[in-house]
């Protein structure tokens, strides 16, 4: 593995974040970039290991990490729950029974398991497990980052935000094919995930024009739509999330957007994109229905 010091950091494309040098950043850039090659790279054997420690290292060696400086606090852990719901909201009756892939600290699968009749709350880490009190309807499950262990046919509403850009594209594809098992027949899965063409969104976006850090693969609105048919999914609808909330898109509107900046050089595309309302249409905020 080359040394991180012995390449000369480029002029960045995007402003350095708050609370980090440039010499960080580039720091953090070349050893993700790293750690992704070898998780594109690996078989798929190797991949249920590599996840989890591929992670870990990054973190060891990048002690600036956002993840590791930033505290959140109860308010703002608040927040993201009611905005998550802005869009679940309307597939949540009390009878539901919620999955949340990727479910980090729980916070939102916690808050559901008051309004819901059953929660799963799937993840690789046993964090949330040393919480000494947790509802009765709710079950953490650990996975693989792929398989999802809950009962065939039993989940009514399935759920992740940002995560299937972190897996292996033949992990994504996996993935998907267990979500729809897990889900009961007229169920839905609320994916949400960056859009390749605003991209990339990981630690390259200062660097690169595609992602090359842990987001393995970014997609496309009409790419995701198409995986998600190919997985089973009879229908898919597609969501814009303007101020005043989310609304129903039609597909032929991001296929149009899409093709257009798909055809378009690298920079011109980020000037483009650059507005609130671009990135708002243009966002995935997709649901597939069994």
């Amino acid at each position: 593995m080359s040394n991180p010091e012995s390449v000369i950091m480029p002029a960045l494309r995007a402003a350095s974040p708050p609370n980090r040098t440039a010499d960080q950043l580039w720091e953090h850039y070349q050893i993700e970039k790293q750690l992704a090659a070898q998780l594109r790279n690996a078989s798929r054997t190797e991949r249920r290991k590599l996840y989890s420690e591929a992670y870990d290292e990054l973190f060891r060696r990048v002690p600036h990490h956002p993840q590791l400086a930033r505290k959140v606090s109860s308010a703002e852990r608040a927040r993201n729950v009611q905005e998550q719901l802005g869009l679940l909201r309307r597939f949540l009756t009390p009878d539901s029974c919620f999955l949340e892939i990727g479910a980090g600290d729980c916070a939102l699968s916690l808050h559901l398991a008051e309004r819901v009749h059953q929660v799963y709350a799937l993840d690789v880490s046993e964090t949330i497990s040393r919480e000494s009190r947790v509802p009765a309807n709710f079950r953490l499950i650990l996975s693989d980052g792929v398989s999802v262990p809950v009962p065939p046919g039993s989940v009514t509403v399935a759920y992740s935000n940002q995560l299937m850009e972190h897996l292996h594209p033949e992990d994504a594809a996996e993935q998907l094919a267990n979500i729809v098992n897990g889900i009961a027949t007229g169920g839905v899965y609320v994916c949400v995930t960056p859009n390749l063409l605003t991209g990339p969104h990981d630690v390259s976006r200062s660097f690169d024009d595609t992602a090359t850090g842990f987001h393995l693969k970014e997609y496309t609105n009409t790419e995701l739509r198409r995986i998600f048919r190919n997985a089973g999914f009879r229908r898919t609808v597609q969501y814009a999330r303007l101020r005043s909330g989310y609304f129903r898109i039609p597909a032929w509107v991001t296929y149009v957007l899409e093709r257009g900046l798909g055809a378009l050089s690298p920079s011109l595309r980020k000037r483009l994109c650059r507005n609130r309302l671009a990135r708002s249409v243009l966002g995935i905020w997709m649901v597939g229905w069994k």
